[in-house]
This record gives structure tokens, C-alpha cells and sequence, in this order.
């Protein structure tokens, strides 16, 4: 082999390697006492990590949905639960009234995965085509919401619903569509939801039926 490309070859690999993200270099890694801004957070010093470190009860009540979406959405990060620090994950809960909303919304830097622990909830999101995937979600199921897509879901039942979510970043991130700021009344609360889910009460166990009108542009998966 010429010794020119062989000597590529090996600079490529060496490059490689050398700019992979690494793995843990040590079991855990809980937050500690914050002295300077890195990309992350740093680590408590091994001899003062306790159990505590990877319990969080952040999610054990329901939020406050006495607004005028009727919805709630708690989430744990590295910054409260200090055992995600490093692992790449983070974790949600969403509660919504009776025909509560989760407006569409983004994480930029992780993927979603929605398990409905009661009620039923229309969910989807929109794909950078415009594209609309939604579902009608019973207590049980799981959608997916992928990264950086925008995603939404409605109380669509007839008593309170409870989802818990789990995102693949220790931080990450939330991005409102213009829609979803500065709602101040229920009147224009009223008019996203009948942007998000225009349909009649008796045919919302068709998803078929269920559409997304008011957002230009879009069609449905």
C-alpha cells in the first residue's frame, strides 16, 4: 500500500477516535457544587454521593392545571435530580384537565418517549414537511415524539389523564411555537385548540377524523 495513504488512513482513524464522545469514566457522576460553566455539570465528589442522589419525587404530585390551558408539565433535569448528571436522560410528567392542552412544543436537544398512565389523549407531531402524525392515545400506550419535532397532546376523554415522559438529555431544552405564548384567556385558548383538534365529540375515537386545521401547509400522515 502506498505509504502516503496508508498514512492517511491512519491520521483519519486517530482523528476519529480521538473526537468520539466518550463513556463515563467513573460509575456515577451526581451534580455537585457548581464553580464554573461547562457543558454539563459537574460532579459531586465520590465520597459525599449518597442514595438520595438518584431518587427525585418531583413527579410524585400532580401539577397545578388551574390555567388556561388546563394542562401541567413538571420536568426532573440534572439541575434537580442530580443522578442524571451524565447519563443522558431526563424525565417528565404532563397533566391535563378534562379537554386540557399541551401546546405545540420542541426539545432541541433530545427525543420523547409519552406513556399515558390514564385517560385519553390526542397526540402527534409535525414533521419538517408539515406532515401530521397524531394518534388517539388510551392508558397504556406509548408514542414517540422525535427531536426537535414539534409535538402537542388533548384531553380528548371525560376525566382527568396523566402522562409520563422519558428524554433522551439531561437538559433538553424547550422551544413554544408562536401559537403557544402569551396565552392570557380562555377565548384564545379556545382557538389553538381548534388549530391543534377540529372534531365532533362522537367521532374522536377515529383518528381519521381528528384533523389539525388553522396551520397552513400542513396534511396528515
Amino acid at each position: 500500500m502506498n505509504s502516503t495513504l496508508f498514512f492517511c488512513i491512519m491520521f483519519c482513524t486517530c482523528i476519529s477516535i480521538g473526537l468520539a464522545d466518550p463513556g463515563n469514566l467513573q460509575d456515577t457522576c451526581p451534580t455537585g457544587p457548581q464553580t464554573m460553566f461547562i457543558n454539563g455539570l459537574l460532579c459531586k465528589n465520590p465520597v459525599n454521593i449518597s442514595a438520595s442522589d438518584f431518587k427525585s419525587t418531583k413527579l410524585r404530585d400532580a401539577g397545578n392545571t388551574k390555567n388556561s390551558l388546563g394542562s401541567a408539565v413538571s420536568i426532573a433535569t440534572d439541575i434537580d435530580f442530580p443522578g442524571l448528571n451524565t447519563l443522558g436522560l431526563s424525565t417528565a410528567r404532563t397533566d391535563l384537565e378534562v379537554a386540557g392542552l399541551v401546546t405545540p412544543h420542541s426539545h432541541p436537544r433530545a427525543t420523547e418517549m409519552f406513556f399515558l398512565y390514564n385517560g385519553s389523549v390526542m397526540a402527534g407531531f409535525i414533521d419538517t414537511n408539515n406532515k401530521v402524525f397524531r394518534t388517539l392515545m388510551k392508558a397504556g400506550d406509548v408514542i414517540v415524539f422525535p427531536r426537535g419535532l414539534f409535538h402537542f397532546c388533548y384531553n380528548v376523554g371525560s376525566e382527568f389523564a396523566t402522562a409520563y415522559s422519558v428524554l433522551n438529555s439531561q437538559n433538553p431544552g424547550v422551544t413554544e411555537n408562536a401559537d403557544a405564548i402569551s396565552i392570557s384567556d380562555s377565548g384564545i385558548m379556545n382557538k389553538i385548540k381548534n388549530r391543534l383538534i377540529s372534531s365532533p365529540e362522537s367521532k374522536v375515537k377515529d383518528t381519521n377524523d381528528a384533523t389539525l386545521s388553522g396551520f397552513s401547509g400542513l396534511h396528515f400522515a
